[in-house]
């Protein structure tokens, strides 16, 4: 049964990476005959979750709908939107929640502000935590135990040249993110791009983290360090008083 629902969930996510595909190319993509692709295709289709166009297929918005449903039923979200909405438009930038699940970093909002650049950045996109500034803040925030526990998960291969590929260099840059209390992404999730990430912590709960990502031109660490995380901290005391009462 798990190989059956990971396999119908590989067909989908290759599908949203190709945009559009047909069954052929599918079954090129992810090594498996064609009969059988196709057979997972006809049941997803069933259900809603893909959309047959003409032998072309596209993910459906019933997936949409899932997410959609789901996150508004996340406390954190309610509480995050709007100060979220107002961090971008004060620095110009993007401005993120992430939350953990299952070992991975979830963003579960984005609000764009008039500086912003054309980025791929999207709500519902999952990274390595360590890969990120908000995800960096939410390790340095797990008992030691956890935060090893979750980068022996992966595979510590470059998302760019400048992601930390080593766990020793990874624990060090924790250990500075917990004296300093935010952490910063040195183009490591985008080239030409920095961000500025500070854990939500609400008692000994880890709820999640905001961050600010912008060029790396106007957000330099001086920046960040001057002005840009402070900015980040009062977003996050707001939240985290919200999240108390």
């Amino acid at each position: 049964m798990t190989k059956t629902i990971e396999t119908a969930f590989n067909i989908v996510e290759t599908i949203l990476e190709l945009e559009k595909a047909g069954v052929a190319e599918l079954a090129d993509e992810l090594n498996k005959p064609t009969s059988t692709v196709h057979d997972y295709l006809q049941g997803l289709e069933e259900i809603g979750c893909v959309v047959n166009d003409n032998g072309t297929y596209r993910v459906g918005s019933r997936f949409l709908s899932i997410g959609t449903r789901m996150r508004s039923q996340l406390e954190i979200y309610e509480m995050a939107k709007p100060e979220l909405q107002n961090l971008a438009a004060k620095t110009g930038e993007h401005a993120s929640l992430m939350i953990e699940e299952n070992n991975y970093g979830v963003v579960l909002y984005t609000a764009t502000g008039e500086r912003a650049v054309q980025v791929d950045i999207h709500d519902g996109d999952i990274s390595r935590l360590h890969t990120t500034a908000p995800g960096k803040a939410i390790l340095a925030n797990f008992s030691s135990e956890r935060a090893e526990a979750i980068i022996d998960h992966y595979e510590l291969t470059p998302r760019t040249p400048h992601t930390i590929t080593e766990k020793s260099e990874i624990f060090e840059e924790l250990d500075d993110i917990r004296e300093q209390g935010y952490a910063i992404d040195r183009e490591e999730l985008f080239e030409g791009m920095q961000g500025v990430g500070r854990p939500i912590v609400v008692g000994d709960n880890v709820i999640g983290a905001i961050s600010v990502y912008g060029p790396t031109g106007r957000m330099d660490e001086s920046k960040i360090t001057e002005k840009v995380s402070d900015m980040v901290l009062e977003t996050v005391n707001v939240i985290e008083v919200s999240l108390k009462y």
